[in-house]
C-alpha cells in the first residue's frame, strides 16, 4: 500500500476509532463501525496505519526548546516549561497527556480487536507488533513526563476512567516486556517500498533500549542495543563526503524513500505534495525571527580539532566570530551555520529557484529583510535549502531515532556499569566520529588530559542529537536540571566586526548576549511535569506530582 492511501486511509480510519460505536442500538448496515470493521486483511492495515499518525513529526523537534541547546524566540509553552516558569494549568501539558493518552487508547482497540480479522495469522501478529511499538512510544513519553501514570492496556468507557497512577517502574518493566515481545514478530530487515516507515524488529529493539537507558536499566540498554547492532542491517549514513555526511543525512539526500539511508530506525517519513512541513523555513526564515537560536552552551560544548574541550585546547584562540568556528569537531559546522556558508536567510526577493545567498555575519535587528538572531548563532542541521524561501514545501523526514543513538547507548550503558572499554568506544563512538574525520576518542587520553569519561560520553550524545528532541530528557534523566535554571547567552558581541549591530540587545560582564534570563529549576519539582489541572478535576486519584 503506497503512502498516499496510507495517509488517507489512516486519517479514515482514525474517525473510526473516535467512536464508541454504542450510542445506537442497531449498528447502520451502510456503514463501517467498531462491531463490522475487524472482518479482513485491508481492514487491519487500515486501523494499523491510522495508528500511525501518533508518531511525534516536527513536535520532536519542537521539544528541542525545552533544553539547553537552543532559544525559541518568542514565549512559547515548551520554553516556558524549560524555563521552570509554568504550572499545571499550561494548556500543552494537558495536550501532550490528552494525545498521549488518545494513541494508547487507538492501540488498546486495535489489539482487543485484531484477532477477530479473517487473514494470515502472521501478518496479523506482524500489525499488532508495530502497534505495540507505537504504544510503547507514546508510554516512553508518559513516564518522561510525569513519572508514575495510569497504565491503560484497555479501551476504558467513561465509567471506567478514574484509575490512579500505576508506578513508574511498573510502567517501564511492562514496555520492556512488550517491546521484546514485539520484535518477535517484526521482520529484520529495513522496511522498504510499500512498507516504507514502518516499525520493525530493530525499531522495537532501540526503542527498548532507549526506554531503558532513560530508567537506568543499564544492562537491559546494553542487550537491547546490541541486539540492534548484530542485526547487520543498520549502518550510519554516508554521502561520501565527510564535511557533509552528517548534514546531508537531515536533508533530502537522507530521506528514507532514497533507499541510501540504513540509518534511521524511526522516522515520521514526508513525501512531496503528501506530508510536507515548515521546518527548514523556520529555522533559517528570511524575513522573521528564527525559530531555533542556537546557544553558547551548545556552540562551546563542541571539542576543538586535538580532541580537547574550549578550555583545555591550545587551539581555542577566539578573537572574531569567524575564529568559533575554527578548528572544532566538523559536527560543528554540519550543525551550526559558519561564515561564508549558503544559507537561506538573506532577503532580497529572490524567487523559490533562485541560488541560496551567503551567510557572512548575523543579524540582530528585525526589519524584515534578513534572518534574524537572538544568540547571533544559526542552524544548518535539518535545512534543506530550497525549501526556505517556500511555505510549508519541505518533505525532509524527521529521524525520531537513529542508529547512531544506539551506539551511544550501548557505550552509555557499558560505562554506567563500569564495563566499558576502548574497543566498545572504537565500536560506537568513534564510528560516529569517523564519518565526519573528528579525531578518535581515546580512553587513556581522556584520562591523561584530566577529563572525566562520563562526561565526555554524554558531550559526544549531546553534540550528536543535537536538535533531535533528546536534550530536555538527558538533562533531567542525569539530574543537571541546573543547567535549565541558567541564564541563555550567546556570542560575544566584542567579537563582531561591528559590536553595534548587536547594540539592542543586553550582555553579561564579558560581553556575551544575555538572550533569556529569568530562569528556575527547582529538583523538588521540576524533574516532573505537574499532572494537568483538567485531568486532576476529571480524576482526583490521579493525585498531584511533588511541589506542585
Amino acid at each position: 500500500m503506497d503512502m498516499k492511501r496510507i495517509i488517507y486511509l489512516g486519517s479514515l480510519c482514525l474517525m473510526l476509532f473516535a467512536c464508541d460505536g454504542d450510542f445506537l442500538d442497531r449498528d447502520p448496515q451502510d456503514q463501517l463501525t467498531n462491531n463490522n470493521f475487524w472482518e479482513n486483511e485491508e481492514q487491519l492495515i487500515l486501523a494499523a496505519n491510522a495508528l500511525y499518525s501518533n508518531v511525534k513529526a516536527k513536535n520532536t523537534v519542537n521539544m528541542e526548546n525545552m533544553g539547553d541547546n537552543t532559544l525559541w524566540p518568542s514565549t512559547t509553552q515548551y520554553q516556558q516549561i524549560g524555563s521552570g516558569n509554568y504550572g499545571p494549568d499550561q494548556t500543552t501539558l494537558n495536550t501532550e497527556w490528552t494525545t498521549q493518552y488518545k494513541g494508547v487508547r487507538q492501540a488498546n482497540a486495535f489489539l482487543e480487536n485484531y484477532k477477530k480479522a479473517d487473514m494470515d495469522s502472521l501478518v496479523a501478529e506482524r500489525l499488532a507488533a508495530e502497534v505495540r511499538v507505537i504504544r510503547a512510544l507514546m508510554y516512553s513519553y508518559l513516564t518522561a513526563f510525569w513519572g508514575d501514570v495510569p497504565l491503560v492496556t484497555t479501551t476504558l468507557g467513561l465509567d471506567e476512567l478514574m484509575i490512579p497512577r500505576t508506578p513508574k517502574e511498573e510502567v517501564v518493566d511492562f514496555l520492556l516486556e512488550d517491546l521484546e515481545d514485539a520484535a518477535r514478530f517484526l521482520p529484520s530487515e529495513i522496511p522498504t517500498g510499500e512498507n516504507l516507515g514502518r516499525m520493525s524488529k530493530g525499531a522495537a529493539l532501540a526503542l527498548k533500549a532507549r526506554i531503558a537507558l532513560y530508567n537506568n536499566r543499564f544492562e537491559v540498554a546494553e542487550k537491547a542495543a546490541k541486539d540492534v547492532m548484530d542485526l547487520g542491517v543498520y549502518e550510519l549514513f554516508t554521502s561520501g563526503d565527510p564535511s557533509r555526511n552528517y548534514y546531508d543525512l537531515f536533508t533530502d539526500a537522507g530521506k528514507l524513500a532514497n533507499g541510501n539511508n540504513r540509518e534511521t530506525i524511526i522516522a515520521r517519513v514526508n513525501l512531496e505534495d503528501v506530508s510536507m512541513h515548515n521546518l527548514s523555513r523556520e529555522i533559517q526564515v528570511p524575513d522573521q525571527v528564527v525559530r531555533w537560536n542556537p546557544t553558547k552552551s551548545l556552540i562551546d560544548s563542541y571539542l576543538m580539532a586535538d580532541g580537547l574541550p574550549i578550555d583545555k585546547s591550545p587551539l581555542y584562540d577566539v578573537n572574531t566570530y569567524e575564529d568559533v568556528f575554527e578548528d572544532r569537531d566538523p559536527r560543528m559546522i554540519q550543525t551550526i551555520l559558519r561564515p561564508g556558508s549558503e544559507w537561506g536567510g538573506r532577503y532580497d526577493g529572490r524567487e523559490e529557484n533562485d541560488d541560496p545567498g551567503i551567510f557572512e555575519v548575523p543579524k540582530f535587528q528585525s526589519d524584515r529583510r534578513g534572518a534574524v538572531t537572538l544568540t547571533g548563532y544559526y542552524f544548518t542541521k535539518y535545512v534543506d535549502l530550497g525549501a526556505v524561501p517556500t511555505y510549508n514545501r519541505d518533505d525532509n523526514d524527521f529521524h525520531l531515532l537513529r542508529y547512531a543513538e544506539v551506539l551511544l547507548t550501548y557505550a552509555e550503558a557499558r560505562l554506567e556499569q563500569g564495563t566499558l572499554t576502548q574497543d566498545d568506544v572504537n565500536k560506537t563512538i568513534n564510528l560516529l566520529r569517523e564519518r565526519v574525520g573528528m579525531i578518535p576518542m581515546n580512553l587513556a587520553e581522556l584520562e591523561a588530559n584530566g577529563l572525566n569519561i562520563r562526561e565526555e560520553i554524554r558531550r559526544e550524545r549531546r553534540v550528536e542529537l543535537a536538535l533531535e528532541g533528546q536534550r530536555y530528557f538527558d538533562i533531567k534523566r542525569w539530574e543537571q536540571g541546573a543547567f535549565l535554571g541558567e541564564d541563555v547567552k550567546g556570542t560575544n558581541i566584542h567579537w563582531l566586526a561591528d559590536p553595534e549591530a548587536a547594540g539592542n540587545l543586553r550582555t553579561d560582564e564579558d560581553g556575551f548576549i544575555l538572550a533569556h534570563t529569568g530562569r528556575t529549576f527547582d529538583p523538588g519539582k521540576h524533574y516532573l511535569w505537574p499532572i494537568p489541572l483538567p485531568q486532576l478535576e476529571r480524576n482526583p486519584d490521579l493525585a498531584q506530582n511533588p511541589g506542585w
